[in-house]
């Protein structure tokens, strides 16, 4: 480098290297940022079940109750899998000195002036990728994950049925305490919001619950429906005995009786005599006192909007996934890493005008095809088909470009104003 003299501004020209004091630089940067990765990374594998229970998060929270787990199908697949979130949250923590390392690479191509954007540079590039991977692990992941795990029917439905069990259980207990009144009520509340129109419906409706073709199919959705009626019929004979006292023993006998005839057709496959035969015993439990008739018929159309809701749920939740640990985190990490290079964009594009790759003039001319491509790299990246999703991934992309553009033109700008004397513009006098 040729010696300056006092108050001098250095200019790119003074840092002129050869391709081999390039690749020497480009090796000792590398070498930086792959010690870092590692020391970094050891110390996220303290921390390794941790983080990757949080990164879980997102698929356990769309999987179903009775299949949010994720398994393991070797013996040391946990291992390996927490040895990559060690080595993924190394990578992850390691973004300044990643940005730090480029910005030293670059610099001897910029102007003096611009070389002291250094700190702005590493706070806004980490800034930025954090706020990407956050994008995608709050707005993106939560989305995908419900449409590729969840039918959107089932779970609404699913969140009816869960108030209405808790409303039965509550309006059981009222039964068994002697007050009839607050449990029918109680019914009726649950029974309406089953029925309520809307996404979600559980209303007894036979042509909508025997609507399938294929027996292989509909046998099983009967079932469901027969098995949940039967079974609260057993909580409210067991409610009834102990609201109504002994006076409700011969009753209750009968209805037993009609009980057992209807559990005998469950086990013999004929759903549409066992549902019959509880309907009768539910009709012999009204007679236990003909003022609360209407109420004990309340309580039993609640359990049958129950049966029916579940064998709907049932229905649509005929297949049930068995996630490896190892996939998901790959996709999770994929996705995060993505959005975080993604949000990085606007910064790289800055970058690139500054050693002078990249015109405002050029990336306004084809901004239209810039367009196409980010859509074609969405839907790409994207696991899921629908809209969503893939505007939740091509939308920041379109929108970090056209932020790259402005401050692409911004820098442009400033260098053209700059005063002829000025080291910071290319096209003014010889440097002082």
């Amino acid at each position: 480098m040729p010696a300056l003299t006092a108050g001098q501004a250095q200019t790119p020209d003074d840092f002129r290297m050869s391709l081999a004091e390039h690749l020497g630089e480009l090796r000792k940067r590398l070498f930086r940022i792959v010690i870092s990765v590692l020391v970094l990374g050891v110390g996220a594998l303290a921390f390794a079940k941790t983080l990757y229970g949080l990164l879980m998060l997102p698929v356990l929270r769309a999987l179903p109750p009775e299949a949010s787990a994720l398994v393991y199908t070797s013996a040391i697949e946990e291992f390996n899998v927490y040895m990559k979130v060690g080595l993924y949250g190394g990578v992850f923590l390691t973004t300044p000195v990643i940005l730090w390392q480029l910005w030293g690479f670059v610099s001897p191509g910029l102007y003096d002036n611009e070389r002291k954007l250094a700190a702005p540079f590493i706070f806004f590039g980490t800034a930025a990728f954090v706020a990407g991977a956050s994008f995608c692990y709050f707005a993106v992941l939560p989305q995908m994950f419900k449409f590729l795990l969840r039918e959107e029917r089932a779970i609404a439905l699913e969140g009816r049925l869960n108030t209405g069990r808790l409303r039965e259980e509550d309006a059981i207990r009222y039964l068994r305490l002697g007050n009839v009144a607050r449990a029918a009520a109680l019914a009726r509340e649950a029974t309406k919001d089953l029925e309520a129109a809307g996404e979600g419906q559980a209303k007894a409706e036979k042509e909508k619950l025997f609507d399938l073709s294929l027996e292989v199919t509909l046998v099983p959705k009967q079932s469901v429906d027969v098995l949940t009626r039967l079974e609260g019929l057993g909580r409210l004979i067991d409610a009834t005995r102990d609201g109504f006292g002994q006076g409700s023993l011969s009753v209750l006998s009968s209805v037993m009786e009609k009980r057992q005839e209807a559990v005998a057709a469950y086990g013999l496959r004929d759903f549409t005599k066992a549902t019959a035969l509880a309907d009768e015993a539910a009709k012999l439990l009204e007679g236990i006192d003909p003022s609360a008739a209407s109420d004990m018929g309340a309580l039993w159309q609640l359990e049958r909007d129950l049966g029916t809701g579940k064998a709907t749920y049932e229905s649509n939740n005929w297949t049930r996934p068995m996630l490896s640990m190892n996939e998901q985190l790959t996709l999770v990490l994929i996705l995060l890493l993505a959005f975080g290079l993604i949000f990085e964009l606007p910064l790289v594009m800055a970058v690139l005008s500054l050693v002078g790759l990249v015109k405002s003039s050029f990336l306004f001319k084809y901004q239209r095809h810039a367009f196409v491509v980010c859509l074609i790299v969405a839907a790409v990246i994207t696991p899921t088909g629908d809209v969503i999703n893939l505007s939740l991934m091509a939308g920041p992309m379109i929108a970090c470009y056209e932020l790259g553009v402005l401050l692409v033109w911004i820098i442009e700008k400033r260098r053209k104003n700059a005063p002829p004397d000025d080291p910071a513009n290319p096209e003014g006098g010889t440097p002082a």
